[in-house]
């Protein structure tokens, strides 16, 4: 498969449904401005980091209630 255009990509996208769209509008805006510097993890945090990694490789995310609940967010 070869690398699809900005052009391929951006159509793709607005063939989704305008929630998902805007999902992938805020990854694409984040990914295309943020230019800062790799960060050094603490080394108190790298277990959880490492945790976390392994748990996305195996795809285990969390589901939106369970985020809204630990932020204490309201989800209607």
């Amino acid at each position: 498969m070869t690398t699809p255009t900005i052009e391929q990509a951006i159509e793709a996208l607005r063939n989704l449904p305008t929630h998902r769209q805007q999902e992938l509008a805020g990854y694409i805006y984040h990914l295309a401005v943020d230019h800062q510097e790799r960060q050094e993890i603490d080394p108190a945090d790298l277990p959880s980091v490492l945790k976390g990694l392994e748990q996305s490789k195996r795809r285990l995310f969390a589901s939106p209630e369970r985020i809204a609940a630990v932020l204490g967010l309201n989800q209607k």
